[in-house]
């Protein structure tokens, strides 16, 4: 897997949450008066992002998975992180423009806007080769990963407007947008040329959203989450499992450091939750001067 670590800067990277990116410590209050839209909350790192917003003080958390039994687990453990924190849901099929449009529009009129949108949802299949492979299953991937987050964009994003220039005007971050990436989308590994095409696709969309919006105070960033052992990633080759060793706490936190405005100057880049950002901190210079951490052909040596 050195192809992977390849991929990573040359930093210290971590498995689970610690000081500097605690929301119950460090992060704790970064994200009072804000409301937290997360598509894909019912488990995984989704339901533990939803539990870290709450600890960091969310004013409200909205949940929307395809399953209600699994989205009233998630909740049950946002309302034990914190009582203070409103919880809605609705079960929503991101693939599915009008249900992602109807589940904004509720999150809204329950909550009176949206600070953070968090496009978890993903899919995984079997790995196989483009010539076996199989067309809807191929496809699918493609469906939920990218169109997913992109109903989740189209519709969260004239809110998240409406928070950046609220929060500037309490000298306060808002307007945050993070998609679901994976460091997929730097490799070539055989069999994967549906996921990590479609990753690769969202690192790309992610720089649209910044290049569109970011004079609009949208900061959208693309996530790695790490390894971590969910449904999804034990999808993966049996071989690779040894690799999720990553606790869910680890993204979860990292998604609320990027969303406290510590992150800010990254917007439009692909981060990877496995970093320690105090390190990230320091080649915040050389990454802006540079332009890295985005997707660009190389024409030469």
């Amino acid at each position: 897997m050195s192809s992977i670590q390849s991929q990573f800067l040359d930093l210290n990277v971590h498995h689970a949450k610690y000081e500097a990116i605690d929301p119950t410590s460090e992060l704790k209050d970064s994200a009072k008066d804000k409301v937290i839209f997360i598509a894909g909350a019912s488990r995984g790192i989704g339901q533990a992002t939803a539990v870290a917003f709450a600890q960091a003080g969310a004013k409200a958390v909205y949940l929307t998975a395809r399953s209600e039994a699994a989205l009233q687990e998630t909740r049950a453990l946002v309302n034990r992180a914190n009582p203070k924190t409103l919880c809605g849901m609705s079960p929503c099929d991101v693939t599915n423009a009008r249900q992602v449009e109807a589940a904004v529009a509720d999150c809204v009129a329950q909550f009176g806007g949206i600070d953070v949108a968090d496009a978890n949802a993903g899919f995984l299949g079997p790995w196989m080769k483009i010539g076996e492979s199989d067309p809807e299953s191929w496809w699918r991937n493609w469906d939920v990963n990218v169109r997913g987050a992109y109903h989740v964009a189209r519709f969260a994003l004239a809110h998240l407007i409406q928070s950046a220039k609220k929060r500037e005007g309490q000298g306060r971050s808002g307007g945050h947008l993070v998609l679901l990436s994976s460091v997929g989308a730097q490799l070539l590994m055989p069999g994967a040329s549906d996921y990590q095409t479609s990753k690769h696709a969202l690192n790309r969309l992610c720089e649209f959203v910044q290049v569109d919006h970011g004079d609009d105070g949208i900061k959208c960033f693309a996530l790695h989450p790490g390894g971590v052992s969910t449904e999804l990633g034990l999808n993966m080759p049996q071989a690779l499992h040894a690799y999720l060793v990553d606790n869910p706490n680890l993204p979860a936190s990292f998604t609320v450091w990027l969303c406290s405005g510590k992150a800010d100057w990254a917007k439009g880049r692909y981060l990877s939750a496995n970093w320690d950002v105090k390190e990230l901190l320091s080649m915040k210079e050389a990454i802006l001067q540079n332009d890295l951490l985005v997707n660009r052909l190389r024409a030469r040596a």
